[in-house]
């Protein structure tokens, strides 16, 4: 039976791919000639596609006025970058089994892929009954004693208790309320349904309006979001993969179970590879669709190019930062033969825990006070701007607490006076704000880093990679070493020419190949040249977010006392801070030292805590960038 190629494509489950289509009728002109992303083909009737991918494009939204969803104004269309947080509106029509839910809503292992419904009537279990209007949150689908079934957990009394829904489970299950906020890209990957649109308010715009947005000007009302996929597919005599929009106005009809679809070349992507097994390798793959975007880095890696693949592995990286109070930085992956020198930079310790966590056992930590604190106990030590410390240990100390004695954590350390040192105690809870002070000269390379000291850890180029053209690390005025990962990597040369071979990426190289029966020539792979390699933000996130899911989250540092809060000290510095800091300036704590110093100006100012962690933690370990701005109060309030 035919259907618009929209039709089709929003009702197909992603699990049944690839799909063989044959074109039943179009309304082009001359030939049916249509181009996309710098693709032509021509789409006859008659014509057969075999479709392995679709993703949404672009979306089609509807505006609606003051909120009334039969009002529709006006249709503008958003690209997924279009600007704004979202909030999704639940949607009112119930799904009548846990297959449907399944089938039609996205489910995964991030905080964006766990939905949550409930059912307006008890669900009676083997060992617990899910009341009627309790939130269920579905964490997974997978096969349990031979059927599949759906983990989930419900809250009760701060408790979660797991169960599991089998997909044959019937009923009625609508969609809870979401008080999240979401970008437009987020929506249109995790929250808008097969066959469904999508409903959703603006919750804050992130850029001021003009004549540009096509938006209202103030505009508050709700959104009905129609998503437009752009559907990737393999045409018969062709070695490429072309790119076309859902909304192409042309019939299509699913042939795939009467059609040989081993005619087709079969199109792999880099992960598709990896998955084959070790005995496989190597093999001859021509590329299909080079990496997109600007990976200068990959231009080698153009379509029709024939190359070796040698073996899969796993290799070592530094993920690394660049060292700046602005944004945005930039984000490096580092080999581990990196031949590079770096030489160290001091490192920012926002507060007295801080200072613990980096306590190391091969040497003392020295570090100097950038902003002042004022002990609310007589036992525990005031620091002023300038004063300068050696880091000690962890331990615990009477103080005098609402006239009873109390233990509480304390950091020792020796105070730096002019000719002597003195013994004094911290506590944990405070807001100190110190920079550590280098004495270390020498030049390491990247393994010495990694074995002789923690992460996080402050350095610069001091001593370019010379076995490469271009160091892009030598040119960045500081680097933050953040942590090691292990990554998926593919070892390849070319076939004309195997005189050296490359590691490329997994997970971050879009491109396809197909496997070409040639016999492999040179069995040994040639010397590899491993690369630095930038990555973006978003990548940057990712890459942090799968590398910390087994991780626990650090910690919480010892809370104040909340009755004794400190009076604001603005102390003179004892000495320049700027002359016992051999290294370049750094970003907050210079702002707090101007705060500070000045004879004229009082004022009072917030700290967010993206200034101190730039990342937030959720309760699954995964990491998501904070987005906030620095608030300073005049004594007006």
């Amino acid at each position: 039976m035919a259907s618009t190629l929209e039709k089709f494509i929003h009702s197909l489950d992603p699990r049944a791919l690839p799909r063989v289509l044959q074109i039943q009728s179009g309304i082009y002109f001359q030939g049916s000639i249509y181009e996309m992303f710098g693709n032509e083909c021509c789409l006859s009737t008659g014509e057969v596609i075999k479709v392995i991918g679709f993703k949404i494009n672009k979306l089609i939204a509807s505006i609606c006025e003051n909120n009334e969803v039969s009002r529709v104004s006006a249709k503008v269309e958003l690209p997924l970058n279009f600007p704004g947080l979202y909030k999704v509106v639940a949607d009112k029509t119930p799904y009548g089994s846990i297959e449907e839910i399944t089938r039609k809503v996205s489910i995964g292992p991030t905080r964006f892929g766990h939905p949550c419904f409930y059912s307006p009537e008890d669900i009676k279990l083997a060992n617990l009954t899910i009341k009627n209007g309790e939130q269920i949150t579905f964490n997974s689908v997978e096969e349990v004693n031979g059927t599949m079934a759906v983990n989930c957990d419900v809250v009760r009394n701060n408790q979660s208790h797991s169960f599991t829904l089998p997909l044959s489970q019937e009923g009625k299950f609508y969609e809870c309320e979401d008080d999240q906020i979401y970008t437009l890209k987020e929506i249109a990957e995790w929250k808008i349904p097969k066959c469904r649109n999508r409903i959703v308010k603006l919750s804050n715009t992130l850029h001021m309006w003009d004549s540009s947005n096509p938006l209202p000007e103030n505009f508050d009302g709700c959104l009905i979001l129609t998503p437009v996929y752009e559907v990737q597919a393999v045409m018969q005599f062709r070695k490429d993969i072309v790119h076309i929009l859902s909304d192409l106005d042309v019939e299509v009809k699913d042939i795939t179970d009467c059609y040989d679809i081993s005619s087709f070349l079969q199109p792999l992507s880099l992960e598709d590879v990896f998955d084959r097994t070790s005995k496989e390798f190597p093999m001859v793959a021509e590329i299909m669709e080079g990496p997109s975007g600007s990976q200068k880095a990959y231009n080698f890696l153009y379509m029709g190019k024939e190359i070796i693949i040698y073996k899969k592995y796993q290799a070592t990286r530094i993920l690394a930062s660049e060292i700046r109070s602005d944004s945005p930085k930039r984000h490096f992956l580092i080999p581990m033969s990196y031949k590079g020198k770096f030489k160290r930079r001091p490192r920012e310790f926002p507060t007295a825990y801080d200072l613990e966590i980096a306590r190391s056992e091969k040497e003392q930590l020295h570090v100097v006070a950038t902003k002042a604190f004022d002990s609310p106990h007589k036992e525990l030590f005031s620091v002023s701007v300038g004063d300068q410390f050696l880091v000690q240990q962890r331990q615990t100390s009477e103080v005098l607490y609402e006239e009873r004695k109390k233990v509480i954590d304390v950091f020792a350390c020796e105070q730096i006076l002019s000719d002597t040192y003195k013994k004094v105690l911290l506590p944990m809870y405070m807001e100190g704000d110190f920079v550590e002070v280098i004495h270390d000269k020498k030049q390491y390379q990247l393994s010495e880093i990694c074995k002789e000291f923690p992460l996080p850890f402050n350095v610069k180029v001091s001593v370019r990679d010379l076995s490469v053209e271009e160091d892009v690390l030598a040119a960045v005025p500081g680097l933050q070493f953040e942590e090691e990962i292990t990554d998926s990597y593919l070892l390849i040369s070319s076939t004309s020419s195997p005189v050296e071979s490359w590691e490329i990426p997994v997970y971050r190289l879009n491109m396809s190949v197909h496997l070409v029966s040639k016999e492999v020539q040179t069995v040994v792979p040639p010397v590899t040249k491993t690369t630095v390699e930038e990555i973006s933000e978003e990548q940057y996130y990712m890459v942090r977010r799968y590398e910390n899911q087994t991780l626990h989250p650090p910690p919480r540092p010892p809370k104040k006392p909340t009755t004794l809060a400190p009076k604001p000290v603005f102390a003179v510095p004892k000495q320049d801070v700027s002359a016992v800091l051999q290294a370049p300036k750094v970003r907050h704590p210079t702002l707090s030292l101007n705060l500070l110093q000045s004879p004229v100006m009082f004022c009072r100012f917030t700290i967010p805590i993206s200034l101190v962690y730039p990342y937030g933690m959720y309760t699954d370990g995964s990491q998501f960038p904070v987005i906030s701005k620095l608030a300073i109060i005049d004594n007006n309030g």
